[in-house]
C-alpha cells in the first residue's frame, strides 16, 4: 500500500505543495497558490528595498494549496500521509508577542510593514549589518567566523535590529523574532509560545550567529554594545537546535481539519529552501547545488574531516547537519540572478506597459493578460538573439550586483556596472552580456570555495531558470568550465522537504535512505565548449577587474 509524504516549500511569491509516494518516490501530485497581498504590492517599497510579506499569505495559501491537492491526488491519498515538512526563504523573519504570536495577526498591526515577515531580499537594514560586523571584528570571540566573516542585512540579526530601532510600537510589542521555516511547524504543532518553541538547526546557524561552541548565541552584552534595543532577545532562543530529521510534533487537530489530514502525523523542523533543494539533488562532497531562480543559493556539503578546523570565508556559513545530518553545510548565493533578467526585460518594455496601463479600451483583466505574454516573450526573444552572438564579440562587461552582492563577501551596499556601450549596443548584446554577469558571479563562488579548500567537481542546478533557457545553461557549463546536470523534479525543494517529512515518520531510518529513492533523477547535462571556455576565461579576469574598480570607486 502506498504511503504519502508532504512537502511545502515557501519561495518568494508563492508557495508549493508535493505529495510524493514514499517508496516510490513518484511525485503523485502538486498544486501552487501565490500570495495574494504580495501579489497587490502591499507592504513593499522596491524603491528602499523594503520587501515584507504578511503572515496571513502563508497562512491562507497553506490551506488552499493542500486542499487543492486533494483534487489531483488518488482516492483517499490524504489519509495515507505520514508526515510533513516545511522549506521557506530565508532569512525571512518576524516578530512575535510574548504569547508567540506574530504581531501582523493582531489587529493594532495589521497593516504594520515592519510587524511582518522580513523578506529575504529586504536590504532595509545594511547599516545594521555593518555594526553587527564590526562588533564581532572586536569581539575576544569573532562570532561570525562560521558564517564567512561578514554579516549581512538579508539576515536576521540585522533585519532585526533596523525594525527595532525604526518602529517603537513594534519594539514595545516585541519580545522575541522567529524565523518563517521555524514559525510554520511552530504553527502547525502549536508550540507558538515561548515555553513551548523550538528551533531548526538550518536558521540559527547560517543567519542566527548560533555556534555550538559557544554554547548558543553570542552573549547578551554583545548584543547590548551594539544597542540596549537589543537587550533580552539571544536569551529568549532556544539554545538546543535541531536537524530537519527530527519533528516538532504531531499536526494538531485543528490544522488537521484546515488541511483534511490526519491529526498526529508528525510535523519536520524546518529549513531553508536552497538547503532541502540541495537532499533532492543527491548533494554530497565534490558537487555544489545550485537553486537558480530569481536569486541563487549555492549549497555543498563536507565531511568533519575534510572541513577540520577551517572557517570558510566570505560564504553565507557553515553548519553541522544544515543540510545532511552527519555532515557540515555549506551555503553561499547571489543576490539577484533571474531578477537581474527581469529588471532589463522591464526597463526596455517600460514604454509599452506604461502605454497598456494607460489604455482605458482595456479591461483590467486583458491589461494583465497582455502584460504577462509580453514579458514572456520579451525574455524569450531576448534569449533567442543573444544565443546567436558568439562568447567575446559584445565588448560589453557588465556586474551581476544590482541587488548587492551575497557571496563571496557580503557587501550589499555595492550596485551593477555595463561596461563597453556604443551606438552599436543593442537589447540583445546587453542581455548577452548580463547573463555572463549572472554566470561570473557563480564562478566567484566556485573559485572561493576552491581557494578555501573545498572541493567542487561538479554542479547540480534546480530551479525555473535550468529547465526554461538551454542558451542560459550552456553559457554557464562554458563560463564554469564543468559539468551541470539538470534535475527532473520541478518541485525539487517541496521535494527535499517530502524526503524529511518521510524520515521523520520513520518510513527510512535516515535522510540518506531516503535519497536513494526518493531523490529526483537527472534530465538533462551541460558539458563545456573548450574553445568557449577559453574565451570566457579572460573576460572573467576583466568581470573581476570591473568589479574592484566598481568596489574601490565608491564614496
Amino acid at each position: 500500500m502506498s504511503v504519502y509524504a508532504l512537502g511545502l516549500d515557501y519561495g518568494s511569491d508563492s508557495v508549493r505543495a508535493l505529495l510524493v509516494d514514499t517508496k516510490t518516490g513518484e511525485e503523485v501530485a502538486t498544486q501552487v497558490a501565490m500570495y495574494p497581498r504580495w501579489g497587490q504590492g502591499l507592504y513593499c517599497e522596491p524603491g528602499r528595498n523594503q520587501f515584507r510579506q504578511h503572515p496571513l499569505d502563508y497562512l491562507e495559501t497553506l490551506v488552499t494549496v493542500v486542499q487543492g491537492l486533494w483534487a489531483e491526488a488518488p482516492a483517499s491519498a490524504a489519509d495515507k500521509v505520514v508526515g510533513i515538512s516545511f522549506d521557506t526563504t530565508g532569512s525571512t523573519p518576524v516578530a512575535v508577542d510574548k504569547e508567540g504570536v506574530a504581531l501582523a495577526l493582531k489587529p493594532e498591526f495589521a497593516d504594520n510593514p515592519n510587524a511582518m515577515f522580513v523578506l529575504w531580499k529586504d536590504h532595509t537594514a545594511v547599516k545594521e549589518a555593518q555594526e553587527i560586523t564590526a562588533a564581532a571584528n572586536r569581539s575576544e570571540i569573532n562570532y561570525l567566523q562560521y558564517e564567512g566573516g561578514i554579516y549581512s542585512s538579508e539576515w536576521y540579526w540585522a533585519k532585526a535590529l533596523h525594525v527595532l530601532r525604526a518602529d517603537e510600537a513594534v519594539r514595545q510589542a516585541a519580545y522575541a523574532w522567529v524565523e518563517h521555516c521555524d514559525w510554520m511547524p511552530a504553527v502547525l504543532t502549536d508550540t507558538t509560545h515561548p515555553s513551548r518553541f523550538r528551533i531548526g538547526r538550518c536558521a540559527a546557524g547560517h543567519k542566527m550567529m548560533w555556534h555550538e561552541s559557544w554554547g548558543g548565541y553570542p552573549p547578551n552584552e554583545f548584543w547590548v554594545g551594539i544597542d540596549p534595543v537589543l537587550d533580552g532577545y539571544a536569551n529568549r532562543l532556544p539554545k538546543e537546535t535541531f536537524t530537519a530529521a527530527e519533528s516538532v510534533g504531531p499536526l494538531t487537530a485543528e490544522w488537521a481539519a484546515k488541511l483534511g489530514l490526519p491529526a498526529g502525523i508528525p510535523v519536520g523542523f524546518g529549513a531553508f529552501d536552497c538547503h532541502m533543494g540541495a537532499v533532492a539533488a543527491n548533494v554530497k562532497p565534490g558537487v555544489l547545488t545550485k537553486v537558480m531562480g530569481t536569486s541563487t543559493c549555492d549549497i555543498t556539503v563536507a565531511s568533519y574531516e575534510d572541513i577540520a578546523d577551517k572557517c570558510i570565508r566570505g560564504i553565507c556559513g557553515q553548519v553541522d547537519g544544515s543540510v545532511v545530518p552527519g555532515m557540515v553545510g555549506l551555503e553561499a548565493g547571489q543576490s539577484a540572478f533571474g531578477d537581474l533578467y527581469a529588471w532589463f526585460r522591464d526597463l526596455i518594455n517600460w514604454p509599452v506597459q506604461t502605454l497598456l496601463a494607460s489604455t482605458d479600451a482595456l479591461d483590467e483583466a486583458t491589461r494583465k493578460k497582455l502584460t504577462e505574454e509580453i514579458e514572456d516573450k520579451t525574455l524569450v526573444a531576448l534569449g533567442d538573439a543573444a544565443s546567436q552572438i558568439p562568447p567575446g564579440e559584445t565588448g560589453i562587461t557588465a556586474l551581476d550586483w544590482v541587488n548587492g552582492r551575497r557571496t563571496p563577501d557580503a557587501d550589499q551596499t555595492l550596485t551593477m556596472a555595463i561596461a563597453g556601450l556604443d551606438m552599436g549596443s543593442q537589447a540583445p548584446q546587453i542581455f548577452r552580456a548580463l547573463v555572463e554577469a549572472t554566470a561570473f558571479g557563480a564562478r566567484a563562488i566556485i573559485e572561493r570555495f576552491k581557494s578555501e579548500g573545498v572541493a567542487i567537481n561538479s554542479v547540480v542546478v534546480i530551479g525555473g531558470i535550468s529547465k526554461k533557457s538551454d542558451f542560459i545553461m550552456q553559457l554557464c557549463a562554458d563560463v564554469w568550465n564543468c559539468q551541470i546536470d539538470v534535475l527532473e523534479s520541478e518541485q525539487s525543494c517541496a521535494l527535499g522537504a517530502a524526503m524529511f517529512a518521510s524520515t521523520i515518520a520513520g518510513v527510512y531510518p535516515n535522510v540518506q535512505a531516503a535519497q536513494k529513492v526518493m531523490a529526483s533523477p537527472v534530465s538533462n547535462s551541460y558539458f563545456p565548449n573548450s574553445e568557449s571556455a577559453a574565451i570566457y576565461d579572460r573576460l572573467y579576469q576583466e568581470y573581476q577587474a570591473l568589479g574592484a574598480y566598481v568596489e574601490g570607486a565608491r564614496p
